[in-house]
């Protein structure tokens, strides 16, 4: 076998190793001394700084690579999660359907008319929201056009957000249940407890320190725990029943102890609604 430790390449192997300990002991002097380095060092200072990009080159490489894969990674991971989702949401309304038209069969069996949960939906754009009142109202792309009226209900991407004042041919005014100042047309709500039993009242105002929804004139003392779904009850005339309003945040009184207050984490951002749709019995 040929052996590869000729002369010539021990030779070659010597003459690198005396370089390296070469251009370390130069670096260090150079390091240590206070004076500008000599011609020789800097050479070799230069040269060492080219090879050190050369070797770390691919390195780095290497390790963007790793990267990119790492993010590749929870990407997929993510879209996973959302496949799921989706899946969970496209079988939810499969069930909402079927259920649906159980309802409606049901209803023709038994020669029953429209009932408080039956509504259509008209869905809209937000086209301005002034910063003077931005808690307090919006204005809608459609209006008498598109069967809009004055008392409607308005929901946004999670759920209700509060109700039409004003209409014109092609536009509305919403006001939002962040408006302090609405002393009329409150909704009624309800509020479901894990036992099945329920709670009535209606939406007295909104407390915008802890951006939560008031509710008040309760007419039962039904016990409720945080997290308990509130809905609209439909008993105020023109509000479908159901429409989802949010979570049961915590129960209190007011200022003289005398009734009880529950205060409900409202299901939609009232700070960010684009687009919405309205509630049409």
């Amino acid at each position: 076998m040929k052996n590869i430790f000729t002369s010539r390449r021990l030779v070659i192997g010597v003459i690198v190793v005396i370089a390296t300990i070469g251009v370390i002991t130069l670096g260090a002097k150079a390091h240590n001394s206070q004076e500008e380095p000599s011609l020789p060092a800097r050479v070799v200072s230069d040269v060492s700084g080219w090879t050190s990009k050369i070797v770390n080159a691919p390195l780095k490489l290497v390790h963007g690579g790793y990267d990119s894969l790492d993010k590749l990674t929870d990407t997929y991971q993510e879209n996973e999660r959302l496949t799921k989702k989706v899946d969970d949401l496209a079988q939810t309304k499969v069930q909402l359907q079927v259920l649906q038209q159980e309802n409606r069969a049901l209803k023709d069996q038994l020669k029953i008319g429209d009932t408080l949960t039956d509504y259509k939906v008209v869905n809209a754009v937000v086209t301005s929201r002034s910063p003077s009142n931005w808690q307090s109202q919006l204005i809608l792309d459609k209006g008498t056009n598109a069967g809009l009226k004055k008392g409607l209900s308005v929901m946004g991407s999670g759920g209700l957000i509060g109700r039409i004042t004003e209409v014109n041919t092609t536009n509305a005014k919403v006001e939002l249940l962040s408006d302090n100042n609405q002393i009329a047309d409150r909704f009624a709500i309800r509020i479901q407890n894990g036992a099945g039993e329920s709670v009535d009242g209606i939406i007295t105002n909104f407390n915008q320190s802890d951006n939560l929804i008031v509710m008040g004139q309760i007419t039962s003392d039904v016990s409720v725990k945080k997290g308990d779904l509130v809905t609209t009850s439909g008993l105020g005339g023109v509000t479908p029943a159901g429409l989802y309003v949010g979570k049961v945040e915590r129960v209190g009184s007011d200022n003289y102890g005398l009734s009880k207050k529950i205060y409900i984490k409202p299901a939609t951002n009232f700070n960010n609604i684009p687009v919405v749709s309205v509630a049409i019995p």
